[in-house]
């Protein structure tokens, strides 16, 4: 296991990219494959994989160029973008677990008719989510896919933070 965590920058923003990849395909194949669309949190958490993505490809490019420290602030920063993205996951699973509620996007639900004619209700029906975030589309032992997405964020997270670290003491 020490193996895994003594490595270079340019392996540990490879493995960020593939594990933010391999998050970003499986969103897309419960979407579309599975029937299941995503809510305002998920896209939000989707957003967060691809600025880690973003921010480790940009780590292994400045690795390539022997650009030491720029690889490590970005592979810090892929890290904390995956952070970011388990606590908007954390959030989530809250809000699917009743404990607070959720954003505004997050289809809190029809509040009544708000006056106007059938044009204005319409309107604000169609401007109503489809997808509540507060409901559990599936789960596997007990554990929502935003549970699984915030603890696989939260390690990846980790993961870069460690690396990151290690490497900018080792050499300076």
């Amino acid at each position: 296991m020490t193996r895994l965590f003594d490595i270079g920058p340019v392996p540990a923003a490879a493995l960020i990219f593939a594990v933010g990849a391999a998050m970003l395909a499986g969103a897309l194949a419960f979407q579309h494959l599975g029937d299941m669309a995503p809510c305002a949190l998920c896209i939000e958490q989707r957003k967060a994989w691809g600025a880690a993505m973003a921010l480790a490809f940009l780590a292994m490019l400045a690795g390539w160029k022997d650009w030491r420290q720029a690889s490590l602030a970005l592979l810090a920063l892929a890290a904390v973008a995956a952070l970011v993205g388990a606590g908007i996951a954390g959030f989530h699973v809250g809000v699917e677990q009743k404990w607070w509620a959720g954003t505004a996007e997050c289809g809190a639900g029809f509040q009544g008719f708000q006056g106007g004619d059938i044009a204005s209700l319409r309107e604000q029906l169609l401007a109503r989510p489809a997808v509540r975030c507060d409901e559990v589309p599936w789960a596997m032992f007990g554990i929502s896919m935003a549970g699984w997405n915030g603890l696989i964020a939260l390690a990846t997270g980790l993961f870069g933070l460690y690396v990151s670290a290690r490497n900018f003491r080792r050499r300076r």
